[in-house]
């Protein structure tokens, strides 16, 4: 008992230790001085692409951007089967960023691709997610939309590149 009357003083008096107040003061952190910065533009393949959503957008509709031309060039047939880059767990993606694309460790660069999802296929645009390989994707709510994919769970695709 009289040991565990010492211990509170002793473990307070850690506390004002100089070498443990200083491990526990926040230090400043720089900010990047390199690569993309978050209000940067994501890179695309696309010469023209769709418009931001309109800042009021509420609905799933008001979100996708893309036009019938975009979906229409979507879901045309590939000219070819592509190199399968493997499968990939993904969820919706930033719905204010427009486009038919999937952000995903599978890749190093923008390419173009396809996806493949319950028998449903779709053309995309691959983008690099910097994430480690098996850390999953994000897809675009016109490419969710597009292969009949629930908007609010994880999906399982399998990926190619065109």
């Amino acid at each position: 008992m009289r040991y565990l009357l010492l211990l509170g003083p002793l473990t307070f008096a850690a506390c004002e230790s100089p070498s443990l107040q200083e491990s526990l003061q926040p230090t400043a952190m720089s900010a990047p001085t390199e690569g993309p910065s978050a209000s940067a533009e994501p890179e695309t393949l696309d010469p023209d692409p769709p418009p931001p959503p309109p800042a009021a957008a509420t609905t799933v509709e008001d979100f996708d951007t893309t036009s019938e031309e975009d979906r229409a060039e979507a879901l045309a047939a590939p000219a070819s089967e592509g190199a399968g880059l493997g499968t990939t767990l993904a969820t919706l993606g930033s719905a204010s960023d427009p486009g038919i694309w999937l952000k995903t460790p599978l890749v190093q660069e923008t390419v173009m691709g396809r996806v493949e999802y319950q028998g449903e296929s779709v053309n995309i645009e691959l983008r690099p997610s910097g994430g480690e390989a098996g850390s999953g994707s994000q897809i675009s709510l016109a490419a969710m939309r597009l292969i009949g994919a629930p908007l609010t769970e994880i999906v399982e695709l399998t990926v190619f590149r065109s």
